[in-house]
């Protein structure tokens, strides 16, 4: 019979890999929280796997080699939206002019809009947009088909679409440039 990760294993695991793999994570991305953030995801993947991964092969190796691709996911994360898309959406809405009290309006029919979807469908849009997840990631951790989250994704946008069609131009182009 296999190995399997116990809590007091895991328990272990943690106190003595956390700590290195921050500093490891601090590596490559640009600071502390986002280390430790991505050190989290990391041990919340190994609890919520931890019937499927054997601790005698390599746990190691495991750790280090899933802090270095999270890693690499939040980089290319910062790079295509620099911040949190509300956050980006902010900073283009204020370039081009617009108020700041002009964009928290704008936000509020954002997050309203996304407040009306389906619980699923909010989920998966929600994982995918602000927690940067893949259709293949959410796949597995919602235990969906692909063609599901696509058709979730799809529905969303389209809510979204709809719910902002009677906004400016120059809003319209910062939205979709962040969320469509």
């Amino acid at each position: 019979m296999k190995e399997q990760i116990t809590e007091k294993y895991f328990e272990q695991l943690f106190k003595q890999y956390f700590v290195p793999l921050v500093a490891f994570a601090r590596k490559y991305v640009t600071d502390t929280d986002s280390a430790t953030e991505v050190v989290h995801k990391v041990f919340i993947k190994i609890w919520e796997k931890r019937l499927e991964i054997n601790p005698d092969k390599g746990i190691k190796t495991y750790l280090y080699t899933s802090v270095y691709h999270l890693s690499m996911n939040h980089l290319r994360y910062v790079k295509k939206f620099d911040g949190e898309p509300l956050e980006k959406a902010n900073s283009l809405y204020t370039e081009s002019g617009q108020s700041n009290m002009e964009f928290t309006e704008l936000e509020e029919k954002v997050l309203n809009a996304i407040n009306t979807l389906p619980d699923k469908c909010k989920e998966v849009f929600i994982l995918n947009r602000y927690d940067e997840l893949t259709y293949q990631q959410i796949s597995e951790k919602l235990n969906i088909s692909i063609k599901t989250v696509e058709g979730h994704i799809t529905k969303a946008l389209k809510v979204l679409r709809i719910a902002l069609q009677d906004e400016q131009p120059v809003q319209k182009r910062i939205l979709l440039l962040i969320f469509l």
